[in-house]
C-alpha cells in the first residue's frame, strides 16, 4: 500500500514516492487521446466532415462546447470543494475517468449520417465536461504526490508525459485505422466509415488503460484527513463568494496569478489552435505535413516541459512562465514579420522550413509555460482545499476563453476589409495571439512566487 509525501511539508528531505508518480504520470499519458485524438486531429474532425458537412457540423460541435465550457465555469470551484469536503477526491477522479472512458466509447455509434450529428456533438461536448472535472481533481492531486521544493519536476513529467502519450496514441490510429487504403486493422474497410468509428473504441481503450495504475494506487490525498459536515449547494456557491473576497482582501497574489494565467493560458492554447491554420495557409504545409508536424510539435513541448520543471524548481515558477511567454511574443514577431513570399521584408526564408524552426520553438515553450502554471497554483493550495482551487483555476481559464477568438475574428475582420491578400489576412493571427500573451504576461508583473499556501478563509454558517 503506498502513500504520498504531502505538499504541505516542503522541508520533509524525504524521497518522492517514484511509482505513485509514475502511476500519475501514465493518467496524463492515457488521458491524451481525448484531446489529441478525439478532439483535435481525429474524431472532431469527423464530425465535421462527414456527420455534419457544409459547415453545420462545426457549427453544431462549437455550440455544444461552449455550453459545455459554460457549465464548467459555473460549476468547477463548488464541484472542487465539495470533492475537498468528502474527503472524495480520489473517488471522484474515478467516476469521472470512467465516465469519460465510456463516452469516448460511445462515439463509436456516430455513424456519417446527418442524423447522428446532434448525438454526436453531445457525446463530445459531454465528453470535455467530464474531462474537465477529471482532471480537476488529477491536477488537485499534485499537492498530494509532491512537495514545495519538487512540484515544478513533477509536473513537468506528468505534462510531458502527456505530451507523449499524444503522439503515440495518434500514431497508432493514424497508421493503423486512417491512413492508407482498406484493410484496416481488424480487417476493417471503410464501409459506414467504420474504421474512423473503431478510432473511438481504441482510444477509450487506451485511457482506460494507462489510467487504471492512478485509479488502483492507494494515495494518500490530504482532504480525507479533514472531512467536514455535508452542506447544501446554495451554501457551496455561498463558500466560493467569501473565498473569492477572502482572497481579495488577505490575498491578492493568488487571485492575480488565477487572473494572469487565465489570459495567458488562453493564448498558449491559441498557438495550437491557430497553428495548423497558419501552416496551411500561410507558410505551405500539406495535411500531411501539419500531421508530422504537430507529432514533432508534442516532442518539442514534452521536452520543453520537463525541462521546464527543473528550472522551475531552481528559479521559481513565475520566473519560467515570463521567460516562456516572452519567448513565445518573440518567436510569434518573428513569424509575423517573416517574408514568405521572398520579395521585401525584414526575414526572408523558404516558407515550409521557416515554419519548422519557428514553429517547434513556439511549441518548446509551450510545454513548460503549462506545467509550471500547475506547479505554481499546486505550490498556493492547500492540500485538503486542491481541488476547490483548481476548480476557480478552470472557472478562471473558461471565463476568458472568449478573448483570443474574439480578438481574432476583429483583426481578420479588420484586416480583410484594408486587404484583399488572404495570406497576409490570415498572419493578423499572430497578432491575436501575440496581443493575449503580452496582456498575460502584463499582469504576471503584480504576481510574485509563491511563499506559502493560498489564504482561502473558511464560510462558517451562521447558527
Amino acid at each position: 500500500m503506498t502513500s504520498a509525501v504531502h505538499a504541505d511539508d516542503p522541508a520533509s528531505g524525504q524521497p518522492l514516492h517514484k511509482r505513485v508518480i509514475a502511476a500519475w504520470s501514465l493518467w496524463s499519458w492515457g488521458n491524451a487521446t481525448v484531446s489529441a485524438v478525439m478532439v483535435t486531429f481525429v474524431f472532431g474532425t469527423y464530425i465535421a466532415d462527414a456527420v455534419g458537412p457544409g459547415g453545420q457540423g462545426t457549427q453544431y460541435l462549437t455550440t455544444a462546447n461552449a455550453i459545455a465550457g459554460g457549465i464548467i465555469a459555473v460549476t468547477a470551484p463548488v464541484i472542487g470543494q465539495r470533492a475537498d469536503r468528502a474527503g472524495r477526491r480520489r473517488l471522484w477522479l474515478t467516476i469521472n475517468t470512467f465516465i469519460v472512458v465510456g463516452l469516448v466509447a460511445a462515439c463509436f455509434f456516430i455513424k456519417p449520417e446527418q442524423g447522428y450529428l446532434v448525438l454526436g456533438v453531445t457525446l463530445m461536448a459531454t465528453m470535455t465536461l467530464f474531462d474537465e472535472l477529471a482532471n480537476l481533481n488529477y491536477n488537485a492531486m499534485i499537492t498530494d504526490i509532491a512537495d514545495h521544493e519538487r512540484m515544478g519536476r513533477v509536473s513537468g513529467i506528468g505534462w510531458g508525459a502527456g505530451y507523449l502519450g499524444g503522439i503515440v496514441i495518434l500514431a497508432i490510429v493514424y497508421f493503423g485505422l486512417v491512413a492508407g487504403d482498406p484493410p484496416y486493422w481488424f480487417g476493417l474497410g471503410d464501409e459506414e466509415a467504420i474504421n474512423i468509428r473503431m478510432v473511438a473504441v481504441v482510444a477509450a481503450a487506451w485511457f482506460l488503460l494507462w489510467a487504471l495504475p492512478l485509479l488502483f494506487t492507494n494515495v494518500k490525498t490530504a482532504d480525507t484527513e479533514v472531512v467536514q459536515d455535508k452542506v447544501s449547494i446554495a451554501e457551496s456557491y455561498r463558500r466560493l463568494i467569501h473565498v473569492i473576497v477572502g482572497l481579495w482582501k488577505e490575498d491578492r497574489n493568488t487571485l492575480w496569478f488565477l487572473l494572469a494565467s487565465a489570459i495567458y493560458r488562453d493564448g498558449l492554447s491559441a498557438v495550437f489552435t491557430y497553428g495548423a491554420i497558419l501552416g496551411v495557409t500561410v507558410f505551405g504545409f500539406t495535411t500531411g505535413d501539419i500531421l508530422l508536424f504537430g507529432i514533432a510539435g508534442n516532442i518539442a513541448a514534452a521536452l520543453g516541459a520537463f525541462a521546464g520543471g527543473w528550472f522551475d524548481d531552481r528559479i521559481g515558477p513565475r520566473q519560467v512562465i515570463m521567460t516562456c511567454v516572452t519567448a513565445l511574443v518573440l518567436i510569434a514577431g518573428v513569424m509575423y514579420f517573416l517574408d514568405v513570399e521572398r520579395d521585401v521584408g525584414l526575414f526572408v526564408l523558404e516558407p515550409t522550413t521557416a515554419f519548422w524552426i519557428l514553429g517547434l520553438g513556439l511549441c518548446l515553450f509551450v510545454g513548460p509555460a503549462q506545467a509550471s502554471s500547475r506547479a505554481f497554483l499546486g505550490r498556493l493550495a492547500p492540500p485538503s482545499r486542491a481541488a476547490e482551487l483548481f476548480g476557480l483555476y478552470a472557472t478562471a481559464g473558461r471565463s476568458v476563453s472568449f478573448l483570443t477568438p474574439a480578438l481574432i475574428s476583429l483583426i481578420l475582420l479588420i484586416s480583410s476589409a484594408e486587404d484583399t491578400d488572404v495570406q497576409r489576412g490570415d498572419k493578423a493571427i499572430i497578432l491575436g495571439v501575440v496581443t493575449i500573451l503580452l496582456m498575460g504576461l502584463a499582469a504576471m508583473l503584480l504576481v510574485k512566487n509563491p511563499t506559502g499556501p493560498a489564504k482561502m478563509r473558511e464560510h462558517r454558517i451562521r447558527s
